[in-house]
């Protein structure tokens, strides 16, 4: 029998992480809309704070909701990135 696949982990900092009321969320592979939209369903507070925060995938920014996110990766969803 094969393995299962890993999760991604995904790690809450600051206000996702008050959002959530967890500091890690472990959500299937996928997309990255597929992971976040797997992060809003087991914390919903979620859904509010998303829009203004940076997500890293493997500590590489992520943009696109359709970027693939593998199986075993760290998504980290962080406060706004200040400019400068």
């Amino acid at each position: 029998m094969p393995d299962a696949p890993r999760p991604v982990e995904v790690h809450l900092f600051a206000a996702a992480r008050s959002a959530a009321g967890a500091s890690v969320l472990e959500v299937s592979a996928g997309t990255l809309a597929g992971v976040l939209g797997g992060a809003v369903a087991q914390a919903p507070g979620l859904s509010q704070v998303l829009p203004r925060c940076s997500i890293l995938v493997d500590g590489i920014a992520a943009r696109e909701d359709a970027e693939p996110v593998p199986p075993g990766a760290r998504v980290d969803v962080l406060p706004p990135f200040a400019g400068g």
